[in-house]
């Protein structure tokens, strides 16, 4: 049997490959970043050919790197940003437009309507996610509407539609030499359009939007022991490997953080924030301003639900600080400025460059820096940037205990900002609970490689992968309940003077 499994991991900012061997530990990996493309404000794009060159690219060198063979996988498994839409030509292989991203606001005029005449409650029944420019459904009516010749093409069954995980299996499986056109059930959950109950595209949902079924992709499993496709001997690869798992990345993290178990939960700290409670084969509906979502299905087993909560900004706030105003050279030094102050000096930064996602879902915000006096620094508004990362994982806990009626006992958290130890230590302190990182803090790429290792019996239960995960770091709270208290009351402030920002038909 082959000794390792491989995982796509295609992100925001970057797409890394990685593979792991069966103790879960990393064995290889390779990542580039790509283009942020920012045509106008509140628009944000990627360009679809260049994430599958990168894409090739990482695999390539990653198994270069270690030696590898296509013979060395027992499987390969795709991990995404979810919701980013890319619309192409099936018979060319050319994206009609640019990638519009999750974090695009463009379709906020779409948004609005919805939820003005009633059909927004209709998608919150069904599809279990509240009108909003983050979702697939409005980009892709804005495709169809704007660019010439797309909706002749998507009638006609020349045009199709996927997130980048559809994108990149459409490519590795063939392209327009027979590449298949299929997502899972976790990415389906995340463009209006399919129904969580049906687990299929819904023609009503997808009436609201004008969006023809023949434009979507095939809806399977997120563990497939069928299998998607092969992988081709002429692709980045070299050789066949079956493609067994498409998991969307907040998913993906919670396969990798093993929360196979109601009431557990994580928080992914990347790009935004995401935190995500599992609920087990329960729908729990979100009165808290939470998304209902799919948080995986394994081959012909019941779908497991999960409650989200999705952050917008986070780690790209202190992008924002290296790239725009450039008070830091790199995301690192984010914790080294910050520590040079033992407050915020009272600065609260709420960075809603794209409107406020959970729990406020106000696409009218626009970002915030609050409470500046000639006393404060760079290092004030450093530290006020990882508190806001903080704080508004804090607000989506907050959500997830009205809803759930489960209050955390620990936080599991995973992704690239978990590095700044200072940024986890204020997550306890504003949480007021334990903060635990494991050893494996990739767990997005981690779950897409345990979820494709499973279709293929590289591991055989989720107990063996329960048996994987290993504590690295704890950081317990040091606030007292009164400046825990104070500190969230002042943030509460801070994000009322965002709204009503843009005006919003």
């Amino acid at each position: 049997m082959a000794d390792f499994v491989g995982a796509v991991d295609q992100g925001t900012t970057s797409t890394r490959f990685m593979i792991f061997d069966h103790g879960g530990n990393e064995v290889g990996r390779h990542q580039l970043e790509h283009e942020q493309i920012l045509p106008r404000a509140g628009w944000v794009e990627h360009n679809p050919l260049e994430i599958w060159e990168r894409t090739s690219s990482v695999i390539r060198t990653a198994m270069n790197a270690r030696g590898l063979e296509a013979s060395d996988l027992a499987a390969l498994g795709i991990t995404n940003q979810r919701e980013t839409t890319v619309v192409w030509n099936r018979r060319t292989g050319r994206p009609y437009y640019n990638a519009i991203v999750w974090q695009d606001t463009r379709t906020d005029r779409i948004a609005s309507a919805l939820d003005r005449d009633g059909r927004g409650e209709v998608i919150r029944r069904k599809a279990g996610l509240p009108p909003a420019t983050y979702f697939s459904g409005g980009k892709i009516q804005w495709i169809l509407e704007n660019v010439d010749g797309v909706r002749e093409a998507a009638e006609r069954g020349e045009a199709v539609f996927g997130n980048t995980d559809t994108w990149l299996m459409w490519n590795l499986t063939g392209g327009v030499d027979g590449g298949v056109h299929v997502t899972d059930v976790t990415n389906a959950s995340r463009t209006m359009l399919m129904d969580l109950e049906t687990l299929d595209w819904d023609d009503e949902l997808l009436s609201f939007f004008g969006i023809p079924r023949a434009l979507l992709p095939e809806i399977r499993p997120s563990s497939d022991p069928g299998r998607y496709g092969t992988t081709l001997p002429h692709g980045p690869l070299g050789g066949e490997v079956p493609l067994t798992a498409i998991l969307g990345d907040q998913q993906a993290a919670t396969v990798g953080q093993v929360c196979f178990s109601v009431g557990e939960a994580k928080n992914t700290y990347g790009t935004g924030n995401f935190m995500l409670l599992n609920t087990g084969t329960t729908l729990v509906r979100s009165e808290s301003g939470l998304l209902t979502t799919v948080c995986y299905q394994f081959g012909d087993q019941k779908p497991v639900y999960a409650l989200e909560g999705s952050i917008a900004v986070t780690g790209s706030a202190v992008q924002w600080l290296r790239d725009q105003l450039g008070i830091i050279s790199g995301a690192a030094q984010s914790e080294a400025l910050a520590a040079q102050v033992p407050d915020s000096g009272g600065v609260y930064f709420v960075p809603a460059f794209s409107g406020l996602f959970a729990p406020y879902w106000r696409s009218d915000a626009r970002g915030a820096i609050v409470g500046l006096s000639r006393f404060n620094t760079n290092a004030h508004l450093a530290r006020a940037t990882l508190e806001a990362i903080c704080y508004q994982s804090r607000d989506v806990a907050e959500a997830m205990a009205k809803d759930s009626g489960v209050s955390l006992d620990v936080l599991k958290v995973d992704g690239g900002v978990t590095a700044n130890r200072l940024c986890m230590q204020l997550q306890a302190d504003i949480l007021g609970v334990p903060v635990s990182r494991p050893v494996c803090a990739e767990t997005t790429a981690l779950g897409a490689a345990y979820a494709a290792g499973l279709a293929v019996g590289f591991w055989s239960s989720t107990d063996e992968l329960r048996r994987n995960w290993n504590e690295a770091e704890r950081w317990q709270p040091t606030w007292s309940q009164e400046q825990r208290d104070e500190g969230y009351a002042n943030w509460k402030k801070a994000v009322e003077r965002t709204l009503g920002w843009v005006d919003v038909d």
